[in-house]
């Protein structure tokens, strides 16, 4: 079956293989399946850290690299070319967008095969971007660029095509270098490289030389000079585990050397001091595993550092990196330099969540290489990422984990949760100093409400379960974002004045209610500052009024300023964000709250629109009153969601009809929709626009396990267990009276 086909199907699966034939009513065990898969398909993988040498490259916000050729040759030649070389891991063949600017004549090869060569428009136009779709193979694939110095400019910015919730950056490609993040490029050349460089290659076994330099004098006993300079009466902390492989208790003699002042503590116990440079030796009685071993040292001559080694004959201990840190040379991390007098604790320093206070600004930790830092990277395709559809993701996980009383399916939430949060400060420098941080993408750059709303709204419930690292800080942030910052029309509607392309400026997204209200709505619970809850109030209504179709009581997907009109069209799942939120607003909104009785009436309005729109069985369709487009997942979650919480809180004040097209919505979803191990099909990608219903029915097709549906689907199975509990303790009391 080709795509289109399947799109348009009734079915996505053979009913034998849906999860319905296996559970069939018990949607407990439902939605601890589908849990369970996502949760083995994205384990809890922490971070890649990886090694960064600022003499290199950097990424401009747009997460795209800078090669500044003019301003870092400036002597350079007309008709010179440099070259850049990295390298790009894929997990399968397939297609990348890239995105090109041409200050000059660029070249870019992968793989040694030319995919782009800039036009003379481009090499016109430093403004302009070439967006290109360019093929990778499964495994290492090799990027060469080839700059070329032209009366226009030299070099050019290359990278994603695509912005914040897929920014991706290359590695250093030579053995030399290898787990390092970025590029290694040459000298202007006068002629053009004979071979370009490929898998297997060495900077030593080539003509050319490569940069950054590597060939820095290197003397273990100079490396705080060679780091941090001579910042007298300052300290630096070096930090590095010893291991004991034996199973029983390890007594060694470690050999050591250092200059100026310095303490080593082993696992938070000072073993040596000494406030003069001198030779020493420590016999320490090492415990079975991983041991923090921290030297403090402080500049106080005119060289400092030290040297540690382990006798030679000692085989069961090894020095090893406090965190794999991909590209470094040694065991030893650094960070520093702090005033002498400073408070810092160096026991609680030994984390690499932390970015740590100086004197003037903020540092972390380094390696023992030319300007070279530890950074920190996102490269699994979902843990530990912010973005908003994983916002509803992880909701949908922490209810279930919560209803059932499973603490793992919560714990895991949390965790990612709390990955993200404790990095947060540090991402923002990563930002500052980097110019795109390498995790947090969307967190550390808010510009959006699809930033910061939905991930922030499911941290403030997490927030209700366990104390969040930072996450009072995202919240402050995320508020004041929503609050003060982004664009709103004189009636103080949230609204697009700029978009990620050019044709989504000055909009109104019905999507936006989702991205805003739950936030606001538990910004306000956990402050108790009115002003919150009556901005998410205000929402609604001023929505309503750009676009609500009042006869068929259901919602236009956008309003367009450009057009001064609402695009008409009513796509399922926009029309599901509305009504889930307004769901989320009900449930906080004071019962004496002035606007109390308008919400819930347009609650029902909503409700009674979308009831008599489900499909024959029991799921929305994509464009909702078209039956020919596809029956779409995410959609009918919502509306299965609303109406549960509708029917329970009394909101819908004659719920028969409404409790069955729930139940029926969730039978559809577990036997159409749902398969026997968890995957969830028929959820719709993320949208752009149109004022054409064929964009959304043809063009927006629908993706397997994509994050837009899988928490939602979950908390409609959430919500139709409350509503199974609801009805039966209403029978029990009928019953009993």
């Amino acid at each position: 079956m080709n795509k289109s086909e399947k799109t348009m199907s009734s079915t996505y699966f053979h009913p034998n293989n849906s999860i319905f034939s296996r559970f069939y009513h018990d949607v407990e065990s439902i939605v601890e399946a589908i849990s369970s898969r996502y949760i083995g398909s994205n384990p809890p993988h922490p971070f890649k850290f990886r090694a960064f040498c600022r003499d290199g490259f950097i990424r401009q916000e747009d997460y795209r690299y800078v090669f500044d050729l003019e301003q870092r040759y400036p002597t350079s030649e007309y008709g010179q070319f440099v070259y850049a070389w990295s390298k790009y891991w894929s997990d399968e063949n397939k297609d990348i967008t890239l995105s090109v600017t041409s200050f000059g004549p660029v070249q870019l090869y992968i793989n040694n095969e030319l995919v782009f060569k800039s036009s003379i428009v481009d090499e016109l136009d430093a403004k302009r971007k070439a967006n290109i779709v360019v093929p990778v193979q499964e495994g290492w694939n090799h990027i060469i660029l080839r700059f070329t110095h032209s009366p226009t400019g030299f070099g050019g910015i290359v990278g994603t095509g695509r912005l914040k919730r897929f920014p991706f950056h290359f590695l250093t490609p030579s053995e030399e270098r290898f787990g390092q993040e970025g590029w290694i490029y040459t000298e202007p050349l006068d002629e053009e490289l004979k071979t370009l460089p490929s898998e297997g290659d060495t900077e030593s076994s080539m003509d050319v030389k490569w940069y950054p330099d590597l060939n820095v004098e290197h003397g273990h006993l100079t490396q705080l000079k060679r780091i941090f300079g001579l910042p007298k009466k300052q300290f630096a902390i070096a930090w590095t585990k010893i291991a004991n492989q034996s199973p029983i208790l390890k007594t060694v003699i470690l050999e050591g050397e250092h200059k100026g002042k310095i303490e080593v503590v082993l696992n938070h116990e000072t073993v040596y001091k000494s406030n003069q440079s001198s030779r020493f030796q420590l016999e320490l009685t090492i415990p079975y595993g991983q041991n923090d071993l921290v030297v403090k040292s402080t500049c106080t001559e005119d060289e400092w550092g030290f040297q540690l080694d382990k006798k030679k004959d000692e085989i069961d201990i090894e020095f090893t990196l406090p965190a794999p840190v991909e590209g470094a040379r040694d065991c030893w991390l650094y960070v520093g330099a702090f005033p002498e007098n400073s408070s810092l604790n160096v026991s609680e320093m030994l984390r690499l969540d932390t970015l740590f206070n100086k004197e003037v600004g903020s540092t972390y930790w380094r390696l023992d290489m030319p300007n070279t830092w530890v950074r920190p990277y996102l490269e699994n395709p979902l843990f530990g990422k912010w973005d908003y559809p994983l916002g509803v993701t992880l909701y949908g996980l922490l209810e279930t984990g919560r209803v059932l009383n499973r603490k793992d399916i919560v714990e895991y939430a949390l965790k990612h949760i709390e990955q993200c949060t404790s990095y947060y400060p540090y991402s923002l420098w990563d930002r500052e100093q980097y110019g795109a941080a390498a995790i947090n993408t969307q967190l550390s750059g808010i510009d959006s409400l699809d930033d910061c709303g939905s991930f922030g709204a499911t941290m403030l419930t997490a927030q209700d379960l366990q104390e969040i690292k930072n996450g009072d800080k995202v919240a402050d942030d995320i508020a004041e974002h929503i609050t003060n910052i982004q664009d709103r029309l004189p009636n103080q509607t949230l609204y697009r004045k700029f978009g990620s392309v050019e044709f989504m400026k000055d909009t109104i997204w019905c999507d936006d209610l989702y991205m805003s209200t739950p936030f606001l709505c538990r910004y306000y619970k956990k402050t108790g500052d009115l002003r919150y809850i009556d901005d998410a109030v205000n929402q609604f209504l001023r929505y309503k009024e750009f676009l609500f179709i009042p006869d068929k009581q259901i919602m236009s997907h956008v309003y367009d300023f450009k057009f001064n009109k609402a695009t008409l069209v009513p796509w399922g799942r926009g029309n599901g964000w509305v009504i889930f939120s307004l769901a989320e607003l009900l449930e906080i909104l004071p019962e004496d709250h002035e606007s109390q009785v308008e919400l819930r009436a347009f609650f029902r309005e909503l409700a009674n629109g979308f009831l008599k729109l489900q499909g024959k069985n029991g799921l929305w369709h994509q464009v909702l009153t078209d039956s020919e487009s596809y029956e779409e997942s995410s959609c009918t979650s919502m509306f299965i969601y609303a109406f549960s919480k509708g029917i329970r809180n009394g909101w819908i004040e004659a719920p028969d009809a409404y409790i069955k097209a729930a139940f029926k919505g969730w039978e559809g979803l577990s036997k159409n929709a749902i398969d026997q191990n968890g995957n969830i099909y028929g959820v719709c990608q993320g949208s752009g626009y149109s004022f054409t219903p064929e964009y959304y029915k043809h063009d927006l097709t629908w993706i397997l396990n994509d994050t837009h549906g899988i928490g939602i689907v979950l908390l409609a199975g959430i919500e139709t267990i409350k509503l199974q509990r609801w009805l039966a303790q209403k029978h029990e009391i009928s019953v009993a009276q």
